[in-house]
């Protein structure tokens, strides 16, 4: 019998970052695998990897190449599969380099600050395409557009479509005369408006005349994908929620007419929801009430048919007439590399993300709560009581709790097991991770409850959701914190400085001044604040009024702020400036900053210094003595 907070756990530091690789893309040339692996042993890197027919696994990039792109920052889609080669970006010149078999990567484009990603590969005409973003004019924006890549390398590319502020999916139709693709224009994110084009491609591969099959600027466009028979399927959110349709002739037809979401905010590229078996049968994820799942889809009947599998996350979904392949993971079991056979339903893991297994008598299962908010709102997250077979705590404790709010902040929450946060719940530490208004999942109503209100509802929701579980008993009332990342973060201070309910914060990378940000935000979230805050600058006091910074004389309790130093997201002066105010306040707060680091910690080093002072400093503040040896850790005024 040991306190909450106290309890010794096997999930370690070192387990922690040995479990924490992540897989971003899968791809599939004939019976050749791809995916790429996040490597926090390697500083992060993102290495490329290949299963071959036999089944061994071999790694294609050597370090210190880094598979990653920077196109809208945030990158994905950076890599291509096809006839036997890969094409793929290197994060440190965002070139794009061939890699032969046998051989190593060779660049294929010039070093003039052009970025690529989600490519293609145009048989007909042996050429790439790719959306493209242009730095190479430090005085103006970013411009992006459809560009032709030379395999060879031996020419420029050409720019093929132009004009948009943002491109995403070029796909070609199977026999390579049509050309889709989505466009969208600040101050739209993907999420609320983009549009959805057809051209027909000349002999020469040049873009002839364009349609606009769908979308708009209150219709969210995502996946076109052309089906083996040359059909041309999307995902759009037109019915409130993400469903599958497909253009026949003039007509749009729906193929699914579900309350749940087979799409996802588009914050990176190459994160496919659905694949096709041939063109009678689609393989499709869904995600319903936080949860997703796998089905078969017959587009003629419209029949929908789950295909049971033990995951509960699902995403990167390819299909072949025999086979599925994604990414999955569930609260038991680690996010993998994931095969399926479609008759028989067997299953393969190809490659896991955690290698050792953790006895589930240390894991804790989420249950999906709603809850009464602010205004007379119902809003969603998932609960993790405290779990750890060893111990249980004096009769009469109650746990702590951490409420965990997620970035983006369209984002969402999921279920997959998450060694980070079962870190906490194995050592007696309750947590709430939620799916506040504005997150994803929940259909377009939920999703634009953020619209004009990031630092009302969001904040509104952590807050009641904290108070719930307070009232009913499952937790303890004077020990509660709030963490979160990015948006993430500025959730979390906003509910620090709108109340008094709790005890600690901790804010990783997070936002503290929405005027600097709107000035200083890259491009693809230059007009981001528009939509959740107001115009800028003609709603100027507004951002002040939504600032931690400004309001950092109603902020209560200790906080602790993480930050890389190499952040383009979110600077350090943002995290800097909030650490000055607070201890001009004589309040106490640690900074624990990470040099080398930028938005997000990939590196062993710095995953593990965070969660040992995080620890360090919630056992200082809420009053728990840690069974774990934690380093000293300075917090100002304490």
């Amino acid at each position: 019998m040991r306190p909450y907070g106290s309890w010794a756990s096997p999930i370690t530091l070192e387990s922690l970052v040995a479990g924490s690789r992540r897989y971003a893309e899968i791809a599939l040339d004939g019976e050749d695998i791809y995916w790429c692996e996040g490597r926090p042993q390697e500083g992060g890197r993102q290495v490329l990897l290949r299963r071959g027919a036999s089944g061994a696994i071999r790694e294609l990039t050597p370090a210190p190449f880094n598979v990653r792109t920077r196109v809208h920052e945030y990158g994905g889609g950076a890599f291509l599969a096809a006839a036997g080669r890969v094409y793929c970006s290197d994060f440190d010149d965002q070139r794009l380099y061939r890699i032969d078999a046998g051989g190593g990567p060779t660049p294929i484009t010039p070093p003039r600050g052009l970025r690529f990603a989600d490519g293609i590969y145009d048989l007909c005409r042996d050429r790439l395409i790719y959306v493209a973003e242009d730095h190479g004019d430090a005085a103006r924006e970013p411009v992006a557009s459809l560009v032709a890549v030379d395999p060879a390398g031996a020419a420029a590319p050409q720019v093929l479509v132009a004009g948009s502020d943002f491109y995403a999916a070029p796909r070609l139709s199977p026999d390579g005369t049509r050309l889709a693709w989505l466009s969208w224009n600040h101050p739209n994110m993907p999420w609320d408006g983009t549009e959805l084009w057809v051209a027909e491609l000349g002999g020469d591969g040049s873009v002839g005349a364009r349609t606009r099959v769908a979308g708009g600027s209150t219709e969210s466009i995502f996946q076109p994908q052309w089906s083996p028979d040359g059909v041309l399927h999307f995902v759009s959110d037109r019915s409130g929620w993400w469903n599958l349709y497909r253009q026949r002739g003039q007509r749009i037809e729906a193929l699914t007419e579900l309350d749940a979401e087979l799409g996802r905010p588009h914050w990176t590229f190459g994160n496919p929801t659905y694949g096709f078996a041939g063109p009678r049968c689609i393989i499709c994820s869904f995600t319903r009430s936080g949860r997703w799942g796998l089905a078969r889809l017959e587009p003629e009947s419209r029949r929908l048919e789950p295909i049971e599998t033990p995951f509960s996350e699902i995403d990167q979904v390819h299909a072949t007439q025999t086979h599925a392949l994604f990414v999955g993971g569930a609260p038991l079991e680690p996010r993998s590399v994931v095969r399926i056979e479609l008759a028989s339903g067997a299953l393969e893991r190809l490659a896991r993300s955690s290698p050792a297994a953790i006895d589930s008598g240390y894991l804790s299962v989420p249950e999906a709560i709603e809850f009464p908010s602010a205004r007379g709102r119902t809003a969603h997250g998932l609960f993790y009581p405290p779990r750890n077979r060893d111990f249980r705590a004096p009769p009469g404790e109650k746990p702590p709790l951490l409420v965990n709010c997620h970035g983006g902040p369209t984002a969402a929450a999921g279920v997959a097991l998450d060694l980070a946060l079962q870190f906490w719940t194995s050592r007696g530490i309750a947590v709430l991770d939620v799916n506040y208004g504005g997150s994803s999942g929940y259909g377009r109503a939920y999703r634009e409850r953020l619209k004009g209100q990031w630092g009302v509802v969001d904040v509104e929701d952590c807050i009641h959701g904290a108070r719930h579980l307070a009232q009913a008993g499952r937790v303890d009332g004077a020990r509660l914190a709030i963490r979160g990342g990015s948006a993430g973060g500025f959730t979390a201070l906003c509910a620090l400085a709108a109340s008094g309910l709790f005890r600690a914060g901790a804010s990783y990378y997070g936002v503290s001044d929405l005027e600097r940000l709107a000035r200083t935000s890259h491009k693809f979230e230059a007009h981001y604040l528009d939509g959740l805050v107001g115009p800028y600058p003609e709603r100027i006091e507004l951002y002040r009024e939504r600032s931690p910074l400004y309001n950092a004389d109603r902020i209560g309790c200790p906080v602790i702020f993480f930050q890389g130093l190499e952040d383009q997201v979110v600077p350090p002066e943002q995290a800097e400036r909030m650490v000055a105010a607070l201890r001009a306040r004589k309040l106490p707060v640690a900074y624990v900053s990470f040099a080398g680091e930028q938005h997000g910690l990939r590196r062993s080093e710095s995953i593990r210094r965070a969660r040992e002072c995080e620890l360090a400093f919630y056992a200082r503040v809420l009053g728990f003595e840690p069974a774990d040896p934690v380093a000293a850790l300075p917090i100002d005024n304490l």
